[in-house]
């Protein structure tokens, strides 16, 4: 079992920045490939990044390329989700995923049937 929690949503203005964090608990976090994804109002999940165990591969959704960047810290079992240039149609719930992996593995997942554990989400709202 993993237990992830996600912090760092809000209201910002459009052209603002945010930085999300999500802590992990429970197995060990090296195992996991983790993943934030998001969901709007009447929408589906979509995916927005995802990062390998070893940190080495990054994915991004092309809709926040350039402008999002994520990262993980494996000694605090945390990952971030820095977010730059927000623009209104970015506000969504944030969730942040973990997706166990074979060791070395490099595969990221873009599906969120592929995720194992899931937090709770986070609100970010950008208002124009």
């Amino acid at each position: 079992q993993v237990q992830l929690v996600e912090s760092g949503g809000g209201l910002v203005q459009a052209g603002g920045s945010l930085r999300l964090s999500c802590a992990a608990s429970g197995r060990t976090f090296n195992n996991y490939a983790m993943g934030w994804f998001r969901q709007a109002p009447g929408k589906d999940r979509d995916f927005v990044a995802a990062e390998s165990w070893s940190g080495r591969v990054t994915r991004y959704a092309d809709s926040v390329k350039g402008r999002f960047t994520i990262s993980r810290d494996n000694a605090k079992n945390t990952v971030y989700l820095q977010m730059n240039s927000l623009k209104p149609e970015d506000t969504a719930i944030y969730y942040c995923a973990a997706n166990l992996v074979p060791y070395g593995s490099s595969v990221l997942e873009t599906r969120s049937s592929e995720y194992d554990y899931w937090g709770q989400g986070t609100q970010v709202t950008v208002s124009s």
